[in-house]
């Protein structure tokens, strides 16, 4: 995890170079700040930041990963990775019903929106509970 820490933390930084570049760039070229970018920016240093943070958090509290030791081996990365879904339909149901609930916020159809989003809830709970329930239930989960 020190290894995406860092990454959040440079971009982060990054981020924070460019917003006070931006402010005083757009100062510059007509006398005053254009607010939005400086605050989009600002948001997102923060938002990178606060990832940064918690992957460092999270970092000290396991054990360091191939990915995270300077002495490692390609070798010791090898074996089990995860669990991967060879093929699932629920996130192209998740993907309907976010497009729903964006109409029902673009064209303020509070009906349309409600519905949208109880569907995004139904279908993240399908993806998640996949394994679980159903026919595709994978034993030793008990």
């Amino acid at each position: 995890m020190k290894t995406e820490s860092r990454i959040f933390n440079i971009v982060a930084l990054f981020l924070a170079l460019a917003a006070v570049v931006y402010g005083f760039w757009t100062r510059a070229a007509d006398g005053h700040v254009e607010v939005i970018g400086v605050v989009a920016l600002i948001l997102s240093t923060l938002l990178l930041l606060m990832c940064g943070l918690y992957f460092a958090f999270i970092a000290r509290r396991m054990e360091p990963r191939p990915e995270d030791r300077e002495d490692a081996e390609i070798s010791d990365g090898a074996g089990e990775v995860g669990f991967f879904s060879p093929g699932s339909y629920w996130p192209f149901g998740m993907a309907l019903a976010a497009a729903i609930a964006g109409l029902g916020v673009v064209f303020w159809q509070v009906w349309l929106l409600v519905a949208g989003l109880i569907a995004v809830i139904a279908a993240v709970c399908g993806f998640v509970f996949e394994y679980y329930t159903g026919t595709r239930k994978v034993h030793g989960h008990e």
